[in-house]
C-alpha cells in the first residue's frame, strides 16, 4: 500500500501542479478542465484511461460537455499519495495536447 504524503509533501507536489488544489474536508486533490466540445473531453478522458489502467490507479471524474472535473486520492491508503500527483501530472501533459 503506498503511504500518504504529509501535508508539507504535498504542498510541495501541487507546486508543481499549479491548476490543482486540495480538496476541502478530504484528504485528496483536484481540478477541473475545460475543453472545447464533448469530442475533445472524451478523447481526453479516453487517453487518461489508458494511464490509469495502466498505473492501476483510477480517478473519480464526471463529464458534462466539454468540461471533466477530476478528483484524485489513493482509496486504499485513505488520502493522496505519489500515485496521484503522478496521475495528476500526466492529466496535465495529455490535456496540453488539446486545445482549451
Amino acid at each position: 500500500m503506498a503511504k500518504t504524503l504529509t501535508p508539507e509533501e504535498r504542498a510541495t507536489a501541487l507546486a508543481d501542479l499549479p491548476d490543482w488544489h486540495a480538496v476541502d474536508g478530504r484528504d485528496a486533490i483536484a481540478r477541473s478542465f475545460t475543453f472545447q466540445n464533448f469530442n475533445e473531453a472524451f478523447g481526453f478522458m479516453a487517453r487518461v484511461a489508458l494511464v490509469a489502467e495502466k498505473m492501476d490507479h483510477h480517478p473519480e471524474w464526471t463529464n458534462v460537455y466539454g468540461k471533466v472535473d477530476v478528483v484524485l486520492m489513493s482509496h486504499d491508503a485513505g488520502g493522496v499519495t505519489d500515485r496521484d500527483i503522478r496521475l495528476a501530472a500526466a492529466m496535465d501533459r495529455i490535456a496540453a495536447d488539446f486545445p482549451m
